[in-house]
């Protein structure tokens, strides 16, 4: 009936073709902006000092990364390279660019841009600076100097522009992570010449508080689908532009404006009065109710985590593994998924979707079991544990829909086999992660991930692969599992490889993994081209409205 209705309307449409292509040039039309709501504010927007869903989401559309993913799946494409092939022995990977690319600034897209970009990362300077770059140290592990909290030898060697086309990266070792990881967001193109003009790399520190440069604020220069314009702290929103000079398929929308609205009954509200034109994650709950007034809530696969962290730096009894294994007999997951997040949400034996190679049935599980709890805990002498619990607020993330909800639901287990909670809230990108990632101020809290590709590395390798502020202990045969994992070239070895590290993980139990869950995303009954992925990496410039 949809399929009828366009072609009945195909004739109306020609009529006012000429009218929607006058609003579109101005961005004057209804029609001609998007409006989204966003769960939270973007941290900054220069994606290699990013590591969350809602400072990606402007990102993505603003810049382009040598590979890319599928709409609507995980499997890999083509961006600003064409083409990419590894060495025999995976130590080098060579990638035929696409030409005829700019970047916002007119400058032109090739292969000593792309060298640029690679080498500013490996040369990154000081402390701050390092420790905002998350993806990057996770895959590259290390810099030129490292500085702060990074430890790690570098994957990466250097980069040679064989011609104006052709990159060659060179690498001190294979990595199981490439070619998916090339299509991080982290891992955007940006215009050299922005970079340097607008001192891109000058990221300083004042206690917890990090100070980013104007590039990463005012100038963000990609070669992506949209343009950076503003954005307008004092009402909340970003405002993007129109490429029209973009490579690929021209944006449908001339304006893309991210509204951030905390709070996800008040999106839902904006939603109803017609301010906003969709959001993400809305609650489980309002599944039904969005569907009755019109709206289209569209699912995505599980892929991903929600867990809940141990920090065995601050309290010596959380270095037991007793006692960690007493908080995990304690939690009754299946609840927690039934109750607590979307239909289709199920409990976790371990840190991987079941959907991604290395996921085990072989893991040590720890199901709901109250009076054995209390046992360990006693056993390790840690009957009336006290914890400080912290919990982030002014967020929603896609494994993650309601924290304060989750994080009472896991409180009120924990105390019931005597342990002590003090929850802590903090505002996500009020000081929550720079605490609990960077400062490791916390006994428990809660976080999560979604798959940024289909590889087991991307989960646990992200997690547990180094040592981390976040979780405070050093487990060499963990550390050494994963590592050998990465190291794989053959999906079937990968596979193995990841499977006995995941035994090796939850016999040691350095966090607590909670759920998966399929998250929705919901926009109104006039927006169509709207394409939900795993990834939760949409893109709107396909998005067309009306």
């Amino acid at each position: 009936m949809r399929r009828l209705a366009l072609i009945g309307l195909a004739g109306a449409l020609a009529v006012a073709m000429s009218a929607c292509a006058s609003e579109r040039g101005s961005g004057g039309g209804a029609n001609d902006t998007f409006v989204f709501g966003a769960a939270g504010a973007p941290k900054n927007f220069d994606p290699i000092f990013n590591d969350d869903g809602e400072s990606f989401r402007p990102a993505r559309q603003m810049f382009d990364t040598l590979v890319t993913y599928k709409p609507g799946t995980t499997q890999l494409e083509g961006a600003l390279a064409t083409a990419w092939s590894p060495s025999t022995d995976g130590k080098t990977w060579t990638f035929t660019l696409r030409q005829g690319v700019k970047f916002h600034d007119g400058t032109p897209f090739n292969a000593a841009a792309v060298c640029f970009n690679f080498d500013r990362w490996y040369n990154m300077k000081g402390a701050a600076a390092q420790s905002q770059m998350i993806y990057y140290g996770d895959v590259f592990e290390g810099f030129a100097k490292n500085e702060g909290d990074a430890t790690g030898t570098p994957v990466y060697k250097s980069c040679e522009a064989k011609d104006d086309y052709t990159a060659v990266l060179n690498l001190n070792k294979a990595k199981g992570a490439f070619p998916d990881a090339f299509g991080l967001t982290s891992l955007s193109i940006s215009s050299p010449d922005a970079l340097k003009k607008y001192n891109a790399d000058n990221v300083t520190q004042s206690g917890d508080s990090f100070t980013y440069p104007e590039y990463a604020n005012q100038h963000p220069t990609g070669t992506g689908p949209y343009k950076f314009d503003s954005y307008d702290k004092t009402n909340k929103t970003v405002t993007l532009v129109r490429n029209d000079d973009y490579w690929g398929e021209k944006a449908k929308t001339a304006k893309l404006i991210f509204k951030i609205i905390e709070d996800e009954n008040a999106r839902k509200q904006e939603l109803a009065a017609g301010t906003i034109d969709g959001y993400d994650f809305p609650s489980p709950a309002d599944y039904a109710s969005l569907k009755d007034a019109g709206n289209q809530v569209l699912i995505r696969p599980a892929f991903n985590i929600l867990y809940l962290g141990i920090n065995q730096k601050n309290n010596p009894k959380l270095a037991d593994v007793r006692v960690r294994k007493a908080i995990e007999y304690a939690i009754n997951k299946d609840q927690l998924a039934k109750n607590k997040l979307p239909t289709g949400a199920y409990a976790q034996t371990q840190f991987l979707p079941n959907n991604v190679p290395g996921y085990t049935d072989a893991v040590e599980k720890h199901s709901y079991d109250p009076n054995q709890a209390k046992a360990l805990l006693a056993q390790a002498g840690a009957t009336g544990l006290t914890l400080n619990f912290y919990v982030p607020t002014e967020v929603t993330r896609p494994y993650m829909p309601n924290p304060v909800d989750i994080g009472g639901a896991v409180a009120d287990d924990l105390k019931a086999v005597g342990i002590n909670v003090n929850i802590v809230q903090e505002p996500w990108n009020g000081g929550y992660k720079d605490d609990v990632q960077k400062a490791g101020k916390q006994d428990l809290h809660l976080l999560g991930w979604t798959g940024d590709y289909a590889d087991a590395g991307n989960f646990v390798g992200t997690f547990f692969g180094r040592q981390k502020a976040e979780f405070g202990f050093n487990n060499p045969a963990i550390f050494s599992a994963l590592s050998t994992a990465d190291a794989q070239v053959t999906p079937e070895a990968k596979k193995a490889a990841y499977e006995q590290a995941g035994v090796v993980i939850s016999q040691y139990v350095p966090a607590v993994p909670l759920t998966s869950s399929p998250p929705a995303i919901v926009v109104k009954n006039n927006i169509h081209n709207l394409i939900p992925t795993p990834l939760t990496d949409e893109r709107f410039y396909t998005v067309t409205k009306g």
